[in-house]
């Protein structure tokens, strides 16, 4: 082999480790940004604002006082452009499904009214003013029925379904009979998801283990696309735990001195009281990066 055919080899095979190199350096930096970042739902819409989905905690009630739970609250934050509304579900004594944090009333009313949810009727609830005590811009707001909070959602935003006491079976029903299986998340209790499962594979559960510790237990027992989370409890390792699992993370946020580090940390939803605060501040970020 003459001198100058054996340093063109050396060349090539240079240029090629080089290329090598580079390639495998793309790669990753691709995986690190991956691993940051928010992830994919296979179940879910993608979300509308900076690749992160903004829960709306009892609608969006905070921010102008507006009453909790009610259907202004709801139509507020689909307004917002929010992914879900968080909605708290309990029955009545007469069968009806309704959307009430509390088990009494006393928190919606101006009198003192330590009433359940469970003792009193539809037609009962209906006539209670829940949105005189935020202000008389709200007076003569009523608490919303499930079918209600359906037929106002449907096609606009996701429900972020907090079983409360309610039984499951007819809940799926009414859920079925709208097509909106894909646009329900459910948090409940471990049972009661198991009861889903069975009752409505397709249905979308979003069991929460509380403590980390008991994550992969959890993981094992429902292989969720959907986990829950409480900022208390949640954590890098947390997040990266569940997205090797094939899960996404949705935690209930606390203030948005939390937010920064939820998106260090690649959290995939937030739930807050300030979904208009949060949808601002997840666009900023979005055209920083």
């Amino acid at each position: 082999m003459d001198k100058n055919n054996k340093i063109y080899k050396q060349e090539i095979k240079s240029k090629n480790i080089m290329k090598s190199i580079t390639i495998f350096s793309i790669i990753a930096l691709i995986t690190i940004s991956w691993a940051c970042s928010p992830q994919e739902s296979p179940v879910l819409k993608s979300p509308k604002n900076g690749g992160v989905y903004v829960v709306a905690h009892r609608g969006a009630h905070f921010e102008e006082k507006i009453p909790e739970n009610s259907i202004p609250a709801y139509q507020k934050a689909i307004d917002l452009g929010v992914d879900f509304v968080e909605i708290d579900v309990r029955i009545t004594k007469d069968g009806r499904f309704v959307s009430v944090h509390n088990d009494e009333v006393d928190k919606y009313v101006l009198e003192d009214d330590s009433s359940l949810v469970a003792d009193m009727t539809l037609a009962e609830l209906k006539q209670l003013d829940i949105g005189s005590r935020n202000g008389p811009e709200w007076k003569d707001t009523r608490i919303p029925t499930f079918e209600e909070i359906l037929d106002l959602c449907k096609g606009k935003c996701g429900i972020y379904l907090d079983l409360k006491q309610a039984p499951v079976k007819p809940l799926i029903k009414m859920i079925k009979a709208k097509d909106m299986l894909n646009d329900v998340i459910w948090y409940a209790d471990d049972d009661e998801l198991e009861e889903i499962k069975q009752e409505s594979p397709e249905s979308i559960i979003m069991p929460d283990p509380g403590s980390e510790e008991y994550l992969p237990e959890l993981i094992n027992r429902f292989h969720p696309d959907v986990i829950a989370a409480v900022w208390k409890y949640v954590s890098e390792s947390f997040v990266k735990t569940a997205h090797d699992a094939g899960a996404i993370v949705i935690v209930d946020g606390k203030g948005s001195k939390t937010w920064i580090q939820a998106m260090e940390w690649g959290m995939d939803g937030i739930q807050t009281d300030q979904p208009a605060a949060l949808i601002e501040f997840l666009k900023k970020r979005d055209i920083k990066n």
